[in-house]
């Protein structure tokens, strides 16, 4: 009899995960995965010192890492155990490619049939639009992953097994093509430059390219991926991969242009570099700013003008269905091409000789507003517990909400409640809009029988 009921309790419960709603699944899995990071990372086992990191600094890493960020009040190999930087890149790893993609992965090693619902919630997982071939999206992401990350490790593994031995030179590899792949920033540079990042290889050709390719890469988005493997030309690629490929390169160039400018007598950035040593530099700075979070140059020494360009750059962020965040790289170009194309009296905008719908106008905007209050709540939280610059706070909310990772250096000496805000919107950066964002382009709408009179209202 005690038998029978936990049988039909756990059927109770079963049916009812089964019936949950995609969206709500993909947040409330983002939530226990940074949870269940948040308590591993808590245990003394987790830092070098064999003292508990407290709960509020353990759950903001967690958040951080499960949500791809990089923003850490600690440096990542000072203060962390071997233990604690295999959780923190666990999580950075199941964060990246989405809970639902590594749960997946069982599901094929058993040959196991992928259900509806399932493939539902992958779609929410990978952040895309449609559920056709989903499953086979999922296994060209899995398997590319392993390919990119792969060729990362052994290529960045070669760099640095002459500075940190063999055993510590292919550690430091594996975590920094993860960390890269998926834009997540967390480093293990710390034995030589606290805080620093990737300072100590800012000159390093090898390295900063490795790490640009992995970042744009990861960037892209796995319907990209598909995409570009099928068709293989341009001209034969669908218009939403056309459209990240031109606004990813538009906006590498423009931030590298921009960079190189602004800083090139700059002694605190790459000033005292050569040319060619800055113009690398530039590049990837213009390149991590798009959610990766690594750094080759002190952010807090960046001139004001390219603080603004960092800003602007990390609130785009990456493309739909990557590894990245931010507002992406097509909402963007659909708030541009459409308000131009609606200013010059076109009743359609279209691309590529393509028409995009007025709801998916609509919903970039909706996303951009969304994104510029949260930006506004964070920076109006964080002037109210410190007293900090006001350029400094805006660069540190931009990079929580756009879960870049980029600071700086103030996260370290942020109180309590500013820390709380950041971890909310690392949170939201990565699943609220996200789940949001795919719920207004596949939901149904609340179309009703009736329709009211039309009105006008001047705007402008």
């Amino acid at each position: 009899m005690y038998k029978k009921v936990v049988k039909m309790d756990f059927r109770n419960v079963a049916g009812r995960l089964k019936n949950i709603r995609p969206t709500l699944f993909v947040a409330i899995s983002f939530l226990v995965v940074i949870l269940l990071g948040a308590g591993l990372l808590c245990l003394p086992l987790a830092t070098k010192s064999g003292r508990s990191a407290g709960f509020v600094d353990s759950l903001f890493v967690a958040t951080s890492a499960t949500c791809v960020t990089g923003l850490s009040p600690m440096d990542t190999w000072s203060f962390w155990s071997p233990f604690g930087q295999g959780v923190i890149l666990a999580l950075i790893q199941i964060g990246g490619l989405g809970f639902m993609t590594m749960v997946t992965v069982f599901s094929f090693l058993l040959r196991r049939r992928i259900g509806l619902q399932e493939r539902l919630i992958m779609v929410q997982s990978m952040n895309i639009t449609d559920i056709h071939g989903v499953v086979r999206l999922v296994r060209l992401a899995l398997f590319g992953t392993l390919i990119f990350e792969g060729i990362g490790s052994v290529i960045l593994a070669i760099c640095f097994i002459p500075d940190f031995g063999i055993v510590d030179g292919i550690i430091k590899g594996i975590f920094h093509s993860v960390s890269a792949f998926c834009n997540a920033g967390f480093d293990l540079m710390g034995e030589v430059d606290p805080g620093g990042s990737l300072a100590p290889y800012a000159t390093h050709p090898v390295v900063n390219l490795v790490i640009m390719a992995l970042i744009i890469i990861g960037g892209l988005g796995f319907f990209v991926w598909e995409d570009i493997y099928i068709n293989r030309k341009f001209s034969k690629l669908r218009v939403h991969s056309k459209l990240v490929l031109v606004m990813t390169a538009g906006l590498i160039a423009f931030g590298t242009i921009c960079i190189f400018l602004l800083e090139y007598s700059n002694d605190g950035t790459i000033g005292e570099m050569n040319i060619f040593e800055k113009f690398i530099a530039s590049m990837f700075q213009s390149v991590t700013t798009r959610t990766a979070g690594f750094a080759t140059v002190d952010q807090g020494a960046l001139t004001s003008g390219s603080k603004f360009i960092t800003v602007m750059l990390m609130f785009v962020g990456g493309s739909p269905g990557s590894t990245a965040g931010g507002l992406k790289t097509t909402t963007f170009a659909l708030l541009i091409i459409g308000s131009f194309q609606l200013i010059r009296g076109n009743k359609d905008v279209n691309i590529w000789k393509r028409r995009v719908s007025l709801r998916q106008i609509l919903s970039s905007g909706t996303l951009f507003a969304m994104m510029v209050f949260l930006v506004i709540i964070g920076v109006f939280v964080m002037m109210i517990s410190e007293n900090l610059d006001m350029s400094d706070m805006m660069f540190e909310v931009v990079s929580a909400i756009g879960t870049v990772g980029l600071s700086t250096g103030i996260t370290g000496i942020l109180g309590v409640p500013s820390k709380i805000i950041l971890t909310v919107l690392m949170y939201l950066g990565r699943v609220g809009i996200m789940t949001i964002g795919i719920a207004a382009m596949m939901g149904p709408g609340s179309e009703k029988n009736i329709r009211y009179p039309k009105t006008s209202i001047m705007i402008g």
